[in-house]
């Protein structure tokens, strides 16, 4: 019948987008991690606004692996209740993102100043050992020296060695422009998440697509299990 190649269609279909699924899962938390890792983890930030942001991807990510297992399993068994499980939580999800693009739009202009008072606060209590770590790889990482510019390290009139550009003892004690990044760490780290962010919202437009798509399947192959087609 037809209507039953149509159903076989539908449901390797699904099949293939809940691994594609999976994979944008897997997406979403190696971008949080990193995100986590590179900013948040090296400076205490209490702001849920730009702490919170890279633990929802990670969240977010391990729910849709485990939605997709669901919509895999759901499909290549023919499982109706699988099937409508998947649909409801994808929908879940939908509005889940839709809200946290919302609230991420709202809170974007404070998670710079969330960012520099935890900097300037990290600064002022640089001498625990914790502290200069912290700092230390966020300045060689990002090729600056401060909050605002290097000056904030004064006085005395010397940053730390990892102003430098080539980092070596005591480095920090020749404060010259050939020796020393001179721009400050804020400005520098808030053009890395803004050009970041361009690329995260492009995945979550892609996965939104993705869920749309899904939705519509599970829509249908429920439909044809419902009404006792053949798909397999």
């Amino acid at each position: 019948m037809a209507v039953e190649g149509g159903m076989k269609c539908v449901k390797y279909l699904m099949f293939i987008f809940n691994f594609l699924f999976w994979i944008s899962g897997i997406a979403l938390i190696v971008v949080g991690i990193l995100v986590q890792t590179k900013v948040n983890g090296t400076l205490h930030i209490t702001s849920v606004a730009a702490s919170g942001a890279p633990i929802v991807l990670i969240v977010v990510g391990v729910i849709i692996n485990f939605v997709a297992f669901f919509g895999c399993c759901g499909a290549w068994k023919e499982n109706y209740c699988m099937v409508t499980t998947f649909a409801v939580l994808l929908i879940l999800i939908f509005i889940v993102e839709i809200a946290a693009a919302i609230s991420g739009y709202v809170f974007k202009d404070k998670i710079r100043g969330a960012f520099e008072s935890s900097f300037n606060e990290t600064m002022k209590n640089y001498n625990t050992s914790k502290n200069a770590k912290n700092i230390d790889n966020l300045q060689e990482q990002f090729h600056c020296c401060g909050s605002a510019r290097y000056t904030d390290w004064f006085p005395p009139n010397e940053v730390p060695d990892s102003c430098c550009k080539v980092v070596t003892p005591h480095c920090g004690k020749n404060v010259t422009a050939a020796n020393i990044y001179q721009e400050g760490c804020v400005s520098l780290i808030n053009t890395w998440l803004q050009n970041n962010i361009v690329i995260v919202a492009g995945v979550a437009l892609g996965i939104a697509l993705f869920q749309i798509l899904g939705i519509t399947f599970a829509c249908v192959l429920m439909k044809g299990i419902r009404s006792g087609y053949e798909v397999m």
